[in-house]
């Protein structure tokens, strides 16, 4: 069987291939740090008495207390947004160096485990790299109810970063972000440039919506959003309780189409509109507002929305002073500057249909009254992206970049994409080196299957071997156009060995290289050696 071995090594050595390596712990790595987007961490609520409860992400009660603790009003001179329980407080639970509250975002459930994952599939990656819990990895989770600016959330952060460098022996880190992490770090970076720049080693944006994920915030402002999908959603937090939360959030406001940005697709709020004319013909028109215009009709639409607290009625419509520090927000993320010792990366998601202009109503049963928006089915108009955040927003990061990286994947699925993870891996240079992975071409290739059978007869023995390889390319605009340089086809290979004093071995392999579909291309090898004289 050696001479069989020697001609699959051959085969993956041309494809490039480096098996999987499980390393040990590496102390020589330098801290990673692992910041999460919206929704992207466990929140405990703290009572008078000091009694803690997690209220997100439950399922047993999750409405419930979702509403009795989270519900919040926004206070514009601080530019906080506060639990309208004033007996409670909201807080991140610290266990695990931060990363419990990045991981599985309810420990508690068995069933539907998935929903609830965020960070987990990355923390064990990067486990199996050689990183550590406490030594070299890292989470910083934060009440993503708030503004990406908010004082208190960027003291901790500074105090997060300065900790991490101390315990590491002064080495400087590298910050992980998704999707409105990288907003917070991006505000972080720009108000504290030094202290950014004495920290951090390099910063590695993943599905960041740096010009804003127009379609998705523009639908959950009016309509709500739901997080879990499938049937576990019925158990979890409704749409409407979500969408009374998100009018009194800054950190949603922030993700609003940037109106000063040069959109290539303008994103637009669109409804299908009755009108009367002066002789009173009625007439549907399509109307379409820009963002700007947008917020004219959303405010509007929001006017009358009311909701029932503790016995009381409280009017919960848009925002404007929430807005008015979102745009302030803006200001200061387009004003920010990479510090000429810090790398940054960016890797976006692409090939997933992406909600970018919103349209209410039909020419058959148009809008006739704005608050309608609020019941009424919401259709997308979609482009390219991650299914949340079009890649136009996530590429346009504004900074001097090493590399920007289309992925085909969602949204969520992004921070526990296998092709990430080798990304990553490459980009911080941590696990086995791999000297046949090519930055330039930005590939590399799976391992998808394996299968050997071996049959003795007498004195011959029969071994055949079946594997198959997933070779994984992108160019760096997410456009596919770059191959791996390997042409479609088919061909044998045959290696024979005969010697005095050892058995003769005779090997064929035939390899199937399939074409590139969405930057994909499988490779198929089925060989069968045969030794006599053993």
């Amino acid at each position: 069987m050696a001479v069989l071995e020697e001609l699959i090594k051959s085969v993956e050595l041309w494809l490039k291939l480096v098996k999987k390596q499980q390393p040990l712990i590496n102390p020589n790595l330098d801290p990673v740090l692992l910041v999460p987007g919206i929704a992207g961490s466990i929140l405990n609520a703290v009572d008078e008495n000091g009694n803690e409860e997690r209220v997100w992400v439950r399922i047993l009660g999750a409405d419930h207390e979702f509403r009795s603790k989270m519900w919040s009003r926004f206070d514009p001179s601080t530019g906080k947004t506060v639990s309208l329980d004033e007996k409670t407080k909201i807080i991140v639970p610290e266990d695990r160096y931060g990363l419990y509250a990045i991981d599985v975002l309810d420990p508690d459930m068995i069933v539907g485990c998935d929903n609830v994952c965020y960070y987990h599939d990355m923390i064990e990656e990067m486990i199996k790299w050689g990183y550590q819990e406490g030594k070299t990895l890292f989470g910083f989770g934060y009440d993503f109810r708030q503004s990406n600016r908010l004082q208190e959330t960027l003291d901790k952060f500074s105090e997060k970063l300065e900790s991490i460098y101390t315990s590491s022996g002064e080495k400087k880190l590298n910050i992980i972000t998704h999707s409105m992490g990288g907003l917070l770090v991006k505000c972080f970076m720009c108000l504290h440039s030094d202290i950014f720049e004495k920290y951090v080693n390099s910063w590695i944006a993943i599905a960041a919506p740096f010009q804003g994920a127009p379609g998705y915030i523009t639908s959950s402002l009016l309509n709500g959003m739901s997080f879990v999908e499938g049937w576990e959603g019925n158990f979890f937090i409704s749409k409407w309780s979500m969408q009374q939360l998100l009018i009194e959030c800054p950190s949603i406001y922030e993700l609003m189409a940037c109106p000063d940005f040069s959109w290539d697709i303008v994103p637009l709020l669109q409804l299908w509109a009755e009108k009367q004319d002066g002789s009173g013909e009625f007439s549907t028109m399509l109307e379409s507002y820009e963002p700007s215009e947008a917020i004219i009709l959303m405010n509007k639409a929001l006017s009358g929305n009311m909701v029932t607290y503790d016995g009381m009625q409280l009017s919960l419509s848009f925002n404007l002073e929430i807005l008015k520090w979102a745009n302030e927000t803006r200001k200061i993320l387009s004003n920010a500057k990479l510090p000429a010792s810090v790398k940054f990366y960016n890797i976006y998601g692409i090939n997933e249909a992406t909600p970018h202009t919103v349209c209410y109503g039909s020419e058959e049963a148009p809008i006739s009254d704005l608050e309608q928006l609020l019941s009424a089915q919401v259709k997308y108009i979609c482009v390219n992206g991650d299914g949340t955040v079009p890649a136009e927003s996530a590429k346009a990061d504004g900074l001097d970049a090493v590399a920007r990286v289309g992925v085909p994947a969602d949204h969520r699925g992004i921070v526990c994409d296998r092709y990430v993870f080798r990304i990553l891996q490459q980009w911080l240079k941590a696990g086995e080196p791999d000297p046949f992975y090519n930055p330039l071409n930005d590939y590399v290739i799976l391992p998808t299957a394996f299968e050997i059978e071996q049959h003795r007869e007498e004195s011959m023995q029969v071994t055949s071997l079946k594997e198959e390889w997933e070779i994984i390319s992108s160019a760096n605009d997410g456009s596919h156009s770059k191959s791996a340089d390997l042409p479609a086809m088919m061909g044998s290979l045959s290696v024979s060995c005969e010697g005095k004093e050892q058995p003769l071995e005779e090997a064929q392999a035939t390899v199937v290289v399939h074409p590139q579909h969405e930057g994909r291309q499988q490779v198929e090898v089925r060989a069968v050696s045969v030794s006599t004289g053993a």
